[in-house]
């Protein structure tokens, strides 16, 4: 027992050794988790995805900035402050030990309240000062095979993004704007007076079937190519799509973040990214798949059709 218990012990330190090492006073942590470009196929299927047209398939949830803290139960579940910032919405409750249980019986500030989702993004800073989203928009949307679209299962998790992009082709999945204006980029743009900062950021809609999380987040779920997924990926689940409105214009922005293996607040607009961790109501999650998605409707919060 005491030789087991022995290798036991040395195991975990060379696993931490292996995530974690100290340099001088700083401590540098793997936060590979949080990064990776997409393949050439997937990037092209990412932006094939962002022009495609939404048919009359749809619901959404409103929400709003919740708090923000260096927590990602994803990426790093249980290491509290471990994590660059993020700004968190829809539940109330998440933090570095979040799980489907208790997010489920936590609190949200979305509007269906049926949604006890955790969402999240990292912070955006203004000259060094921290921004709190004006608006946050999650539309769910039947854009792949809308007819055959499944509800998320509960608990399925994933990161879209590559917070650790070092250049704009490196993350196609986001792109920012302003209101009011057409153009694009996946960088900042810098708003004029009037207007106000945006972001959309898409997630992929096909799904294995099997997996509710993978060793990189990202594995378990795919995008569409020519509007058909993979075989690998056969089953298909609404889309994502965050819109976040900031209350905020001109220069000055930078985003948490991690570079070189520390954390800051002085990253580049292209290292956007979110989670997604399903902790909808079953019963009511499944009638808007039903009714809204599938159905071919566009629907409001309350998951009631208002658009043919």
């Amino acid at each position: 027992m005491a030789t087991r218990l022995l290798k036991v012990t040395v195991g975990l330190a060379l696993a931490a050794c292996l995530t974690t090492a100290v340099i001088g006073n700083a401590e540098t942590i793997d936060h590979s988790g949080h990064g990776g470009a997409p393949n050439a196929d997937q990037a092209a299927a990412m932006v094939a995805q962002q022009a495609a047209p939404v048919r009359g398939s749809e619901f959404r949830a409103e929400c709003r900035s919740s708090h923000r803290a260096g927590n990602d139960p994803i990426v790093f579940p249980g290491r509290t402050g471990v994590s660059h910032i993020h700004e968190f919405f829809g539940n109330t409750t998440t933090d570095a030990h979040s799980t489907l249980q208790s997010l489920r019986l936590g609190g949200t500030n979305c509007d269906p309240v049926s949604d006890k989702s955790a969402y999240w993004v990292p912070t955006l800073y203004q000259n060094g000062t921290p921004i709190a989203p004006e608006r946050v928009t999650i539309y769910y949307q039947g854009i792949t095979d809308h007819t055959r679209a499944v509800a998320h299962p509960q608990g399925l998790r994933y990161v879209i993004g590559n917070a650790l992009a070092t250049s704009p082709d490196q993350n196609p999945a986001a792109r920012w704007s302003c209101v009011g204006y057409p153009e694009s980029s996946r960088d900042f743009r810098s708003c004029p007076a009037g207007s106000k900062l945006e972001n959309y950021l898409d997630f992929p809609t096909c799904w294995d079937g099997s997996r509710l999380d993978s060793p990189n987040h990202r594995d378990h779920m795919a995008f569409a190519v020519a509007g058909v997924c993979p075989g690998s990926h056969p089953v298909v689940v609404p889309r994502l799509e965050f819109l976040i409105t900031y209350p905020v214009s001109g220069g000055g922005l930078s985003l948490a973040g991690t570079r070189n293996g520390v954390n800051v607040t002085t990253a580049p607009g292209y290292t956007f990214h979110g989670d997604f961790l399903n902790a909808w109501d079953p019963g009511e999650l499944q009638r808007r798949v039903d009714n809204c998605i599938k159905a071919g409707y566009v629907c409001g919060t309350d998951g009631i059709p208002i658009q043919q």
